[in-house]
């Protein structure tokens, strides 16, 4: 990202957002409203491309202790705590 501060932009939006756009919001506010909504949705598209880009990545072989799932290994982690705590009492 670069330098902080406001930029001009030049790009078209469809007739119909546009209006509602100046309907909706009052003139000095259009411009945040414009900048919040692409700043979300940039957002939602990196997070996309990250899920689509290292799926697969995480290798059963190499994380055996998930095999009976999430729920399963968090039970055991949170049993073995506890047995630690006690003293194994």
């Amino acid at each position: 990202m670069s330098g902080t501060g406001s930029r001009q932009a030049n790009f078209t939006l469809p007739g119909d957002l546009l209006d509602e756009l100046r309907h909706s919001v009052p003139r000095g506010e259009q411009s945040k409203i414009v900048a919040d909504a692409l700043r979300k949705e940039l957002k939602r598209l990196r997070f996309r491309h990250t899920l689509e880009r290292t799926f697969g990545a995480w290798e059963d072989e190499e994380h055996s202790e998930l095999g009976q799932g999430t729920e399963h290994y968090i039970r055991q982690l949170r049993r073995s705590s506890r047995i630690a705590e006690t003293g194994g009492r």
